[in-house]
């Protein structure tokens, strides 16, 4: 068995798509698989702030059946065959107040962005991939997945908690066919929102932004690290599960989230 894998440009050649792909985790991830050699193809509704050489940019809202369905045909018509898929894209924008305040848009939204985008994305690329006998995909899911917050994100940690599921049932579908499939669920990032988030908490209750994050940090029960990750720390991890490096890594949920789920 030949071990000497490159670490230097070892997605050289590679083709990934990475969606919600310009800010936050996305955007580390996005920039990781660059560094390590890929062509990055990153979605949002919205363009980035900056754009490198080797990334390419698609505009699309990816809640909606025909904005993923131009995202597919898109990726295909321009560069062909994907190698990797990083389903990232998510999130709630449900209100506060419990289950009683959630209407049935709340949750159809809030499902289609988490659950049926992934679902749709993974249905536009696997047959080529499977036709290959090669590809990765990611999904990244949560540890509201298994640890959900009822006052305000309930949908999506029920969204999660199905792409949780999906996952695991996909990857025995198409991993005897030369694909594997991974779920990463990450617990609180401190993206430049959660950063702006901290700022306003702070300002509005007359404390500091280092007991907001502590405030928010109990509310999750503890971290047991100490703060939250960075996005950088989440993208080392999907830039190791893509590799060759993890080449008989399949079916598996990796969780990081500085020892916040109090259970194995």
């Amino acid at each position: 068995m030949n071990n000497a894998f490159n670490f230097n440009n070892e997605l050289k050649g590679k083709k990934a798509l990475v969606t919600g792909g310009t800010k936050g985790a996305g955007k580390a991830i996005a920039q990781r698989l660059l560094a390590a050699g890929a062509t990055v193809i990153i979605t949002a509704r919205n363009p980035p702030e900056e754009i490198y050489s080797g990334m390419h940019f698609i505009s699309a809202d990816l809640s909606t059946a025909n904005g993923t369905q131009q995202v597919i045909d898109k990726v295909m018509e321009t560069f062909g065959p994907l190698d990797i898929l990083v389903n990232n894209m998510g999130g709630s924008e449900t209100k506060a107040g419990g289950f009683s305040v959630l209407t049935d848009e709340d949750w159809i939204e809030t499902v289609q962005t988490n659950l049926l985008s992934p679902v749709r994305l993974d249905r536009g690329f696997l047959p080529q991939m499977i036709e290959r006998k090669t590809g990765v995909i990611i999904h990244i899911a949560s540890i509201q997945a298994r640890l959900p917050l009822h006052d305000s994100t309930l949908p999506y940690a029920a969204a999660k908690a199905g792409l949780l599921n999906y996952s695991k049932g996909l990857s025995k579908e198409v991993s005897p066919k030369g694909v594997r499939v991974l779920t990463v669920s990450p617990g609180w990032i401190m993206t430049e929102s959660s950063t702006r988030m901290m700022e306003r908490i702070a300002e509005s209750s007359g404390i500091s932004t280092a007991e907001a994050t502590q405030t928010v940090m109990d509310a999750l029960g503890g971290i047991p690290y100490g703060r939250p990750a960075e996005p950088e720390e989440v993208a080392e991890l999907v830039g190791f599960l893509v590799s060759p490096r993890a080449n008989y890594l399949t079916g598996t949920e990796y969780v990081i989230d500085g020892g916040t789920i109090p259970t194995v």
